[in-house]
């Protein structure tokens, strides 16, 4: 079946609600019905459009909306979402009040923050809501554990201010088949709950699973998971698999969301012997058939995939030639019949029996799939299918 394009776009982003929601139940099944699931959408929604995410991940399941900064909350608040949403990063000043007026959740780790959140709560007489974050050995964002009891007991002092969670994150449980560092990590986050208790801070929502935790490491989910790649279909890693395998799990089925797809401009014929884009890095060896696509390193597609990746045409593989320009690249379309200007290609996703899979890009250009998710240009028209 032919694919079908609005002829408005050279270029477009298909999200697929049924993929989404699968993911979703998926992870509902392996987390339990008494656990929030939040799904995070920083990041443009990993490069798949935050707005669109988000709505279907809430229709889809989610009961929490994550963020990394106040600037992304205060957008899915004025699209009219109204979960509650957490702020993962830090939060500038200048931008407290925003944020308690927007109702967001904000992380915490130092004082002067939580002082900033206090004004603008008392100034907006609105209650402001904090998870206080715990360094447990990423040593990214974090307050100590031997300097959380006396952090929350100043923040308790202030006023506006409810200490709704306590989160932390794991450094490398997807990059590894051994649970040696977590193991350490979670005792680390047990020990900080404890001595909150042990204070009289008894905390609502603790957090420190993210999808490789979740699925390899049930006993850390706690009361929320924070549900990142894994709710765009993919894995975070090969180790993660493997180690899913090793534990005798069944892997969780996931299902990829996004697709990029894009309209040929031009089809040309070039002689053997003729150099193909700048730096004339590829030099045909036949008489070559190239398609000439509207795509190009200032959309997200890696210049590092020059030479390297390939495109589905027909259903069928075709390889880049030459370097990827700023908006162009162009594939060989030789060994395929029929191929003419207006023909819709596949960059990332299906297409008959063949896919281009974000990992495989990865590979190709020396990265990760988050990466080659997360760069796709905001300006590329997303839709729903």
């Amino acid at each position: 079946m032919p694919l079908i394009a609005d002829d408005r776009y050279l270029q477009w982003i298909e999200l697929d609600r049924k993929a989404l929601a699968s993911n979703l139940r998926r992870f509902r099944t392996l987390v339990g019905p008494s656990r929030r699931l939040l799904a995070v959408v920083k990041s443009n929604a990993y490069g798949h459009g935050m707005i669109e995410i988000s709505r279907l991940a809430l229709a889809g399941g989610a009961d929490w909306l994550g963020v990394h900064g106040v600037e992304e909350g205060t957008a899915l608040r004025e699209a009219g979402l109204e979960a509650p949403i957490l702020v993962l990063g830090p939060t500038a000043p200048g931008r407290t009040e925003d944020a308690v007026r927007s109702r967001l959740r904000l992380t915490v780790y130092d004082r002067d923050m939580a002082a900033a959140i206090s004004r603008a709560a008392v100034r907006g007489g609105i209650p402001a809501r904090i998870h206080l974050k715990v360094e447990t050995g990423t040593n990214r964002q974090g307050v100590r554990v031997e300097d959380l009891v006396g952090l929350a007991r100043r923040v308790s002092r202030l006023p506006g201010i409810e200490i709704e969670g306590i989160s932390s994150h794991f450094a490398n449980i997807e990059d590894t088949t051994s649970l040696d560092y977590p193991k350490r990590q979670l005792a680390l986050f047990g020990d900080a709950v404890a001595r909150l208790r042990k204070a009289g801070f008894e905390i609502p929502l603790k957090h420190i699973s993210a999808t490789a935790a979740a699925i390899v490491y049930p006993s850390a989910q706690f009361d929320l998971v924070r549900l990142g790649i894994g709710l765009y279909g993919l894995w975070p890693s090969k180790e993660t698999y493997l180690s899913c395998r090793l534990q005798k799990r069944d892997p969780v089925v996931l299902k990829p969301v996004l697709s990029w797809r894009a309209r040929i401009v031009q089809v040309k014929r070039v002689a053997k012997g003729a150099f193909v884009g700048y730096g004339c890095t590829f030099r045909t060896t036949r008489p070559t058939r190239l398609a000439v696509v509207p795509v190009g390193y200032a959309d997200g597609y890696d210049r590092g995939l020059s030479n390297a990746a390939y495109i589905l045409v027909h259903g069928r593989r075709a390889a880049i030639r030459g370097r990827i320009a700023m908006n162009f690249f162009t594939a060989d379309v030789t060994d395929i019949p029929g191929v003419e200007a207006g023909d819709v290609v596949t960059l990332l996703g299906r297409e008959g029996r063949e896919t281009v899979s974000a990992e495989t890009l990865a590979a190709l250009a020396g990265t990760i799939g988050y990466e080659i998710l997360t760069r796709l240009s905001p300006a590329i028209p997303r839709r729903v299918v």
